[in-house]
């Protein structure tokens, strides 16, 4: 952002050639640097309080194994880890693309950001589809909410559905923000020296993938 206050015009031509000085969105209160930098800490500081909310729900984890260990141990085992492996891959390979889509934001390749950032948008999406699956399979061997062996494992089942909802709502979110992204690459509107909702959005996009890395070892494997 170091060139942040270059300006220029230049033809829009495709998608993939943005205008390469592209000036910024005019913020009356503050120059383009000052606006980047604020926007860039008020999202680190947003996905502080996200971390301060999972460690909440990663602690209460840690205590209820401790109080229920046999049970956490043995509802453990009722979780299909290839789906979380499968999960997990997913994700990751999420997160690479919508890397790829800031360096493209970065560089003014408009039509690039678009594809790798609907690449994230379906991979969250099938990351979604496989969880309803395996939602599906507890409720239909009685282990979801009110079933015939769900007191069997709820204090496990409890904090399982309360973390892993949590965080599917987050990735809806997730997806949401990087669909707005992509509709301003859609206008040609990312260059070098404009880029911010690609890569605020592809920072929360990994703070979601980081969550979900802690939580497939933690729930599908330690026990």
């Amino acid at each position: 952002m170091s060139s942040v206050a270059q300006h220029g015009t230049t033809d829009f031509g495709s998608m993939d050639t943005a205008p390469e000085h592209r000036a910024p969105p005019h913020v009356h209160h503050m120059d383009a640097v000052t606006a980047y930098h604020a926007a860039k800490l008020g999202m680190w500081l947003f996905l502080a309080t996200e971390i301060l909310l999972f460690a909440v729900l990663f602690t209460a984890f840690a205590i209820f194994k401790w109080y229920y260990f046999a049970e956490f141990h043995a509802a453990s085992k009722e979780l299909n880890w290839k789906l979380g492996m499968f999960n997990t891959a997913v994700l990751l390979f999420s997160s690479f693309t919508a890397a790829l889509a800031v360096d493209a934001a970065q560089h003014g390749q408009n039509r690039k950001v678009v594809k790798n950032l609907f690449i994230s948008i379906a991979c969250g999406g099938i990351f979604l589809i496989v969880k309803a699956i395996e939602y599906g399979a507890k409720y239909s061997h009685g282990m979801f909410i009110g079933g015939e062996h769900f007191h069997q494992f709820s204090n496990f089942l409890s904090i399982y559905y309360c973390l892993t909802g949590l965080h599917a709502l987050h990735v809806v979110i997730g997806m949401i923000v990087l669909f707005w992204a992509s509709t301003k690459a859609m206008r040609r509107m990312y260059s070098p020296v404009y880029y911010t909702p690609v890569e605020l959005g592809a920072l929360y996009w990994h703070l979601v993938d980081l969550i979900w890395i802690y939580l497939f070892p933690l729930l599908y494997l330690i026990g």
